[in-house]
C-alpha cells in the first residue's frame, strides 16, 4: 500500500493534498480506489460472493430496517439485456460476478401482511429513500472488501435508464427497485485503471457553515481532470465539462427523467 504522501498525491494532484494525519493500511485502500472497465474471466475464489454479501450486511442500516437486496446475475442473455439497458457497457458481460443492488421494501411488507398489519409509514419517499442509502452503504462494504481481496470494481448506475425493464429482468416483485449494479472481478491487463483526482477537500468540507465561494476551487480542479482525461482518453476533459454534459441537457438523462413514474408504477408511492 502507498505511503500517505503518495496516497494523497494520486487523489488530489501535486500541489493539491490535504495535511496527512492517522494512517493504515486500511485508509490506503480506500484512498486507491479506481473505476475498471475491463476484466479478465478468471473465476473468483470459492464463496467469494458469500464474503462479500456478509460485508455488505455489515453495514450500518436506518433502524436495522434492512430495506436492501441483492440479485447476482449469471445468466449471459440477462446480462446482455443489463449492458444494453446500460448503453451496451460490455464490462457487464464480461465480469465474472455482477450484482444488482436493490431498494427493497417489499420483506417488510410481508412481514406487515403476515402479521395482520399495516405499515402506516410506508409509502412515503423516505421509505424509498431509506432503502436507496440502505443498498448505497451496503454494496460500498461490498467494494471494499472486493478490494480488500484484491478484486476490482466498478459502479453501473445506468441500470437506472430503463428500471422497468431491469425488474421484468430480474422477476422483481412490488416494492422493489434496482438502485445500481455492480461488476467485480480481476482486472484485464492494461485496464487496471487510474486513481480519478477529486475536488480540493476546501470546496466539499465545510467549517461551521456552508461557503458557496468555490469558483476558485472548481478553477483549480479543471486543469488536473482534463490531464486525466487526456492520460485515459476520456472525451469531456475538464470537470465542469464534464457536470454540464451530464446535466445540461435532458438527452443525457437516458431515460432517468422519466424515473419518478417508474419508481411509483414499482410500487413505491413517494408521498
Amino acid at each position: 500500500m502507498p505511503g500517505p504522501a503518495a496516497a494523497l498525491t494520486a487523489r488530489y494532484g501535486a500541489g493539491a493534498e490535504p495535511k496527512a494525519g492517522p494512517w493504515n493500511d486500511t485508509i490506503a485502500l480506500l484512498l486507491s480506489h479506481r473505476s475498471v472497465r475491463g476484466y479478465r474471466p478468471d473465476p473468483l475464489p470459492a464463496h467469494t460472493l458469500e464474503t462479500l454479501i456478509a460485508a455488505a450486511q455489515s453495514a450500518a442500516t436506518s433502524s436495522n430496517l434492512q430495506t436492501w437486496s441483492v440479485v447476482a446475475v449469471d445468466d449471459p442473455a440477462v446480462r446482455k439485456e443489463l449492458a444494453e439497458v446500460a448503453g451496451n457497457q460490455k464490462h457487464i458481460e464480461q465480469c465474472p460476478l455482477f450484482l444488482v443492488f436493490l431498494a427493497d421494501t417489499s420483506r417488510n411488507a410481508r412481514l406487515a401482511e403476515a402479521e395482520g398489519t399495516e405499515l402506516a409509514g410506508q409509502p412515503f419517499l423516505e421509505s424509498f429513500l431509506v432503502a436507496a442509502i440502505d443498498a448505497a452503504l451496503a454494496a460500498q462494504n461490498a467494494v471494499v472488501a472486493a478490494e480488500s481481496l484484491g478484486l476490482a470494481n466498478v459502479y453501473i448506475g445506468a441500470l437506472r435508464n430503463d428500471v422497468t425493464r431491469v425488474a421484468r429482468l430480474l422477476g422483481l416483485p412490488p416494492g422493489v427497485a434496482p438502485v445500481f449494479g455492480l461488476c467485480v472481478g480481476y482486472a484485464a491487463e492494461g485496464r487496471e485503471g487510474e486513481v480519478k483526482p477529486r475536488l480540493p477537500q476546501a470546496a466539499v468540507l465545510h467549517r461551521e457553515r456552508y461557503d458557496a465561494e468555490d469558483a476558485g476551487h472548481r478553477a483549480a480542479y479543471d486543469p488536473r481532470m482534463a490531464a486525466f482525461s487526456a492520460r485515459n482518453e476520456m472525451a469531456a476533459d475538464t470537470w465542469t465539462k464534464r457536470v454540464i454534459a451530464r446535466l445540461g441537457t435532458m438527452r443525457a438523462l437516458n431515460g432517468r427523467d422519466r424515473l419518478k413514474d417508474a419508481l411509483i408504477a414499482l410500487g413505491f408511492p413517494l408521498r
